[in-house]
């Protein structure tokens, strides 16, 4: 409480069609050392870094997507981008297919141009998928989040957690979490550990085990952005 602090959390949830509403689950570790990253000069030699998180940008593709996930097709053309811009940055936001919903939010800096309109910090803005897009940072550095993706155009009922199609079905999700506790819980408590063990790890309900893979310094491609 009485220092900085510099975590920033993003909880993104992707939607299903209704012919993946009941997908088996399936869970996936995205580590650090496996999401690509794409560093771009500007004519000053100021850099914008990208996190590829799920899509593809010069050459570099995200972490596989689980398999019943909308980002498992790549012809939905989903997009998950963490942007670091240095002060006074410039960037240009290649163009994607037409049709596709592309979103910014702007969370840390002091100012953000996007083409000719501006943006407050904490903002964000639906922009045209189709053309090339110019990003101007101001006098501090800027982090941004590109959300893109196909519309799934279904409707949506949502209630909490549970995102289904019709009023009836979120009713349905109610009544089988209270029946099986989201198909019942493996663990003997509700909040386990696996021993204080050191280390970064994840464990899966079946016992198989995640470790980052090693790491890595080199930045997934770098080029120029005039």
């Amino acid at each position: 409480r009485d220092t900085p602090n510099f975590l920033h959390l993003f909880q993104i949830w992707l939607n299903l069609p209704a012919a993946q509403k009941m997908a088996r689950p399936a869970f996936e570790m995205f580590w650090n050392e496996d999401i690509p990253v794409v560093e771009q000069a500007d004519g000053a030699g100021l850099v914008t870094s990208v996190r590829i998180v799920a899509g593809h940008l010069e050459g570099a593709t995200g972490p596989t997507p689980p398999p019943a996930s909308w980002a498992a097709d790549p012809d939905h053309e989903v997009a998950i981008w963490h942007v670091e811009m240095a002060a006074g940055a410039r960037w240009t936001l290649p163009a994607a297919r037409p049709g596709l919903t592309r979103a910014l939010y702007f969370f840390e800096g002091s100012s953000l141009r996007i083409g000719a309109d501006s943006l407050e910090v904490d903002e964000g803005a639906l922009v045209a998928p189709e053309v090339d897009l110019e990003l101007c940072a101001g006098e501090s550095p800027v982090g941004l989040m590109l959300l893109q993706g196909e519309p799934i155009a279904e409707p949506v009922a949502q209630y909490g957690p549970f995102v289904m199609n019709h009023p009836a079905e979120v009713q349905q999700a109610f009544a089988d979490y209270q029946r099986t506790q989201f198909g019942g819980w493996p663990w003997p408590t509700p909040d386990p550990d696996h021993g204080g063990e050191a280390g970064r790890f994840a464990i899966d309900v079946d016992g198989r085990r995640h470790e980052p893979p090693a790491a890595s310094s080199k930045p997934a491609s770098a080029g120029s952005s005039a």
